[in-house]
């Protein structure tokens, strides 16, 4: 993700890395997950983690081919709802897909 032509955007909950690589174009996008012990135990971190991959399940089709994301949730994460984690990834995703050069 550090790579020459990642980017990422973040906010108070989450932060989202992208990466488009020419030797993923045409393949379906991965998506990744980060969350630290420093949201909590394993419950809530979990927790956390499924809400995630649901949301991210959610707009998987807007995201283009061939785009590598890492969502890394930060500490406040983990006492956040749903609809504010929805909330803040929505943004996020759009910010770096666009960056990227793709559509979301």
């Amino acid at each position: 993700m550090r790579s020459s032509g990642g980017c990422r955007a973040g906010s108070k909950l989450l932060v989202v890395h992208g990466i488009r690589t020419d030797a993923r174009a045409g393949l379906p996008p991965r998506v990744g997950f980060v969350v630290s012990r420093g949201i909590g135990g394993a419950v809530v971190r979990n927790r956390t983690k499924r809400r995630l991959r649901a949301l991210v399940a959610q707009r998987l089709p807007g995201i283009p081919a061939g785009v590598d994301l890492v969502v890394r949730a930060n500490p406040p994460a983990g006492t956040a709802t749903s609809g504010e984690l929805a909330g803040a990834l929505d943004p996020l995703v759009r910010r770096v897909v666009g960056r990227l050069g793709g559509a979301a």
